[in-house]
């Protein structure tokens, strides 16, 4: 679950007595009808109308500047511009709004908005029953004990001035495009569990899962004795799992095509996030050093596809190829790995997918990934 039951009901209760004072007004969604609502929105009408009202007594909290369009019109410009990656006409025609009204401005406005309920809509297994019941379930889905959630780059495409030739160089990704790139974890349900960082496209999941406050927490242990899983791109440390670069024999075969199937969990994630909310499929122009829209967008989305999850609402059809799974920004020369980890991975391996004991390295001294 992205976020514990007693938070929910929390936010349903606060909800409730909203909608009690609220009674009986109209919406700007009431002229939609369901089918008008997907298109439009990639979101069922109740979906919509929890999301319009938790906006709304968040906004009424933070009291912010007064606008020229009722909450719920702002709502309503926001998700269709996070559906299509563009404001369609209906919904600008429905807010009273032209394209030279700037509805870049309302979208900016709820995306901090929604950015800002990530603290009750995404949420990592504090407690060690929350966390041994994540790791349950993850074990029956694919064999692997002691793990948390999966951890990958989410990159979204950007455009980025060629003229600032530095800046340009700094956003192209590993697969040779402009992107930023998010930190995110999600568990075997498609939930998202934790999501920061917004860097450019260049950066090494390494190096931004060292800064993160995630990564930060675990390398404190405060939410040991537990794993997450991390393809090519991470280090094999106490706390990421990562696979067997070389895979000896059919043990550390059937170990890595386990990491596969839990990895795949987040290409499937990912890919369920682009169709419902096409904007990040092309999150428009970015600066180095001003990325705070583009995080903001990231973020809301990953509140948004929680929310949606909760309510079981598909996203929309395949409209093409699904994006494969960022295979990761490999740093050059050999990666040194602490014999500890090495140890611990085998200890998975073979635990769990043998009864055969493999040679371990006795002396106890740091060797490579390729010394394996």
């Amino acid at each position: 679950m992205a976020f514990a039951v007693p938070v929910w009901l929390a936010v349903q209760e606060e909800l409730l007595a909203q909608n009690e004072a609220d009674y009986g007004a109209s919406s700007c969604f009431d002229t939609f009808d369901d089918e008008a609502l997907f298109q439009l929105f990639h979101l069922s009408r109740p979906c919509i109308l929890f999301i319009a009202d938790a906006v709304r007594i968040r906004m009424k909290d933070a009291a912010p500047k007064k606008s020229q369009l009722p909450v719920d019109e702002m709502v309503m410009v926001a998700l269709n511009y996070y559906a299509h990656g563009v404001s369609t006409t209906a919904v600008l025609q429905k807010a009273g709004l032209r394209q030279t009204d700037c509805p870049t401005t309302v979208v900016g406005t709820i995306s901090g908005v929604i950015a800002g309920m990530s603290d009750v809509f995404i949420s990592f297994p504090l407690t060690l029953d929350a966390r041994t019941n994540v790791a349950l379930k993850i074990e029956k889905f694919c064999g692997i004990p002691n793990v948390l959630g999966v951890l990958a780059p989410a990159h979204f495409k950007i455009r980025a001035s060629p003229y600032e030739k530095d800046a340009f160089r700094s956003f192209i990704n590993a697969l040779g495009y402009t992107s930023v790139v998010s930190q995110i974890i999600c568990d075997c349900d498609g939930n998202i569990l934790s999501v920061e960082k917004c860097c450019v496209g260049g950066t090494f999941e390494q190096e931004m899962w060292d800064s993160s406050f995630k990564g930060r927490e675990m390398q404190e242990d405060l939410h040991s004795p537990f794993w997450l899983i991390g393809g090519k791109g991470y280090h094999l440390s106490k706390h990421v799992l990562t696979p067997v670069s070389l895979p000896a024999n059919n043990n550390e075969i059937r170990f890595n095509e386990a990491h596969a199937k839990i990895l795949d969990v987040m290409q499937t994630t990912l890919d369920s996030m682009k169709r419902r909310f096409r904007c990040l499929m092309q999150l428009g122009f970015a600066q180095e050093g001003s990325l705070n829209k583009q995080s903001n967008i990231i973020k809301a989305c990953s509140v948004l596809h929680n929310i949606a999850k909760k309510f079981s609402v598909p996203p929309p059809p395949d409209a093409g190829k699904a994006e494969p799974l960022y295979p990761g920004k490999q740093q050059s020369g050999p990666v040194e790995i602490k014999q500890e980890a090495l140890k611990a991975r085998q200890e998975v391996i073979d635990s769990k997918f043998s009864a055969v004991s493999s040679s371990q390295d006795p002396s106890g001294s740091n060797v490579t990934e390729e010394d394996a």
